[in-house]
């Protein structure tokens, strides 16, 4: 293995020889043989996987990780320098270094791409400062805590001209089954799709945990981030290592819900299926109670509703399409029997989400899920959320990112950071 402090991007970039020999359009580009950089920030359950991911890449090598819980970041650790072990006792790779303070990790200058896997109120914070660094970002989903940070993060992406992939990997993974169906219903299989309805969770609800004892080995005050003054609560930063998600998507302050959780999952693809990956609902119009039935319309009249009887189920006027993360049926069952024409439009190709991101850090062409579609994907959620929340019909204006003439309803498209976390 090569010594990961030699080939970094950063380092390439910067290089007098680097840009007279390939010139600034190619500015960001690593060459092809060498690895990539990269470093964890967040290690909880799904890094485990996507961590796992990475290190089987012969391109990549992980050469740092963060966490602010001391028992996991120990694992992390651990779990990457098992993988290199033969590297390590070779002298060709000098081990992995640890952070509690993401801050700390991305002073670092040979670093080429960070993962975030940080809980979702820290992804946009963690996010931006890893952007003004021009590295080159995959964060998980939901991609947001709120809907005006979303756009910052966008605009940073496109101010700093990195490679962004948001962790919604249904387009890429889960038998093909949600690229089937998208590709379906743009072959108009199911004639004009009029309604969506999407089986995911409920909104969240206020934090309202008791306070514990913080063990030695967390650091709460970066854990809480931008998140509102509160004591620690294993709930929300479990102790070591756990088999569980943590319950900090249940609580407003952190998270959106289950409504959010898997929304951000199948709300995707329900986007996705409408070609609406730049934009979003016209109006929301939520049950005057209840948890769900909340109503999206959108501009070309199509009715999505929060509930159904599958993660996602499209409704046209020739027939449905339920699919999910174990199924895709159709009615009549036609509709998925017959094959794809060669003139029918196909989407991206991609059947692995992270090894989409990397070929795309190397390419330097747009990945399958960008920051505008994490952040638009996120914004529905969100809108979900106001729409329980104020329990009245709601107008909104995709293009603005605003709602019409309601000052109470565009006041919780943000929220002001605790002191000394506002927004770089």
């Amino acid at each position: 293995m090569q010594d990961p402090t030699s080939f970094s991007r950063r380092r390439f970039i910067t290089g007098a020889t680097a840009v007279a020999a390939f010139g600034p359009s190619l500015s960001h580009a690593a060459p092809a043989n060498e690895r990539l950089n990269i470093a964890f920030i967040g290690y909880g359950k799904r890094a485990y996987s996507v961590m796992g991911e990475a290190l089987r890449q012969k391109d990549v090598q992980v050469v740092a990780v963060c966490e602010v819980e001391g028992t996991r970041l120990a694992k992390a650790k651990e779990v990457v320098e098992e993988r290199y072990a033969a590297e390590i006792k070779s002298g060709s790779y000098k081990g992995c270094k640890t952070y509690i303070d993401y801050r700390e990790l991305l002073k670092r200058d040979d670093l080429d791409a960070v993962v975030i896997m940080t809980p979702d109120h820290m992804h946009v914070h963690t996010a931006l400062a890893a952007a003004n660094k021009k590295l080159d970002i995959y964060c998980e989903k939901p991609l947001t805590q709120n809907i005006a940070e979303g756009r910052l993060l966008v605009n940073a992406v496109k101010k700093n001209k990195i490679i962004f992939q948001t962790g919604s990997q249904q387009r890429s993974e889960y038998g093909n089954r949600f690229r089937t169906a998208v590709e379906m219903i743009w072959a108009g299989r199911i004639g004009d799709l009029k309604t969506i309805r999407i089986g995911v969770g409920a909104s969240p609800k206020p934090c309202d945990l008791p306070a514990q004892e913080k063990p030695d080995n967390v650091n709460w005050d970066l854990w809480l981030g931008p998140a509102p003054q509160r004591a620690y609560n294993e709930i929300l930063c479990p102790k070591g290592l756990h088999s569980h998600y943590p319950a900090f998507r249940h609580y407003e302050e952190y998270a959106g819900g289950g409504l959010a959780d898997m929304g951000a999952h199948h709300f995707d693809i329900a986007q996705w299926a409408m070609k609406m990956d730049s934009s979003g609902p016209v109006s929301v119009e939520p049950p005057a109670k209840g948890n769900t039935g909340l109503k999206f319309i959108y501009a070309s009249g199509v009715e999505m509703f929060h509930g159904g009887p599958d993660d996602c189920t499209f409704e046209g006027t020739k027939g449905t399409i339920r699919v999910g993360r174990g199924q895709l049926k159709s009615e009549p069952a036609e509709i998925l029997t017959t094959p794809v024409g060669k003139d029918d439009l196909r989407v991206y190709p991609s059947n692995n989400h992270l090894r989409n991101w990397l070929d795309c850090v190397r390419s330097r062409k747009e990945p399958i899920c960008t920051a505008e579609t994490g952040h638009r994907t996120a914004s529905v959620c969100h809108l979900a959320n106001i729409g329980y929340k104020l329990r009245r019909k709601l107008t909104w204006d995709p293009k603005k990112e605003k709602f019409v003439n309601d000052p109470e309803a565009n006041a919780l498209t943000t929220r002001k950071a605790r002191k000394g976390w506002e927004y770089a």
